[in-house]
């Protein structure tokens, strides 16, 4: 299985602002996307999560920009595992225009909730096992 997976984007006409970029906030829903499609593609669909009693949320992200993506970019979102913890983990994200021009980097941290709303719960091996060895995209 690889470290990095690739999720495609395609950047729509209402996610561009006023200077013709895409406007901030839809980089939080490109990560969240690509990190269901990251669990997915490693087997665990995310409503086989739910099923297992487990969800996640996120606690803390940031973003660093290099340069502006516009409407009809063709983009993809790599998605790593940073970091894992007991209750949480790290992801990476990247966002590359081309295949190749990083736009943005980011990273997510995510804390491991029980669906039945009794609290934190520690990383169970069906999330672990979808999450692989970190292998962080950034320093």
């Amino acid at each position: 299985m690889s470290d990095v997976f690739t999720h495609p984007v395609p950047v729509r006409y209402l996610e561009v602002d006023a200077q013709g970029v895409v406007f901030n906030s839809w980089y939080l829903a490109y990560f969240d996307d690509a990190m269901t499609a990251f669990l997915a593609a490693r087997g665990l669909p995310y409503p086989a999560m739910l099923e297992a009693g487990y969800d996640v949320q996120v606690v803390r992200s940031e973003i660093d920009w290099k340069s502006g993506v516009r409407w009809q970019d063709a983009i993809e979102v790599a998605v790593s595992t940073a970091r894992i913890g007991r209750t949480s983990f790290a992801l990476d994200f990247e966002v590359r225009r081309d295949g190749h021009e990083v736009t943005c980097a980011g990273r997510s941290m995510y804390v491991v909730i029980a669906t039945d709303g009794s609290g934190k719960r520690e990383i169970p091996p069906v999330i672990a096992d979808a999450l692989g060895e970190p292998a962080p995209l950034r320093d």
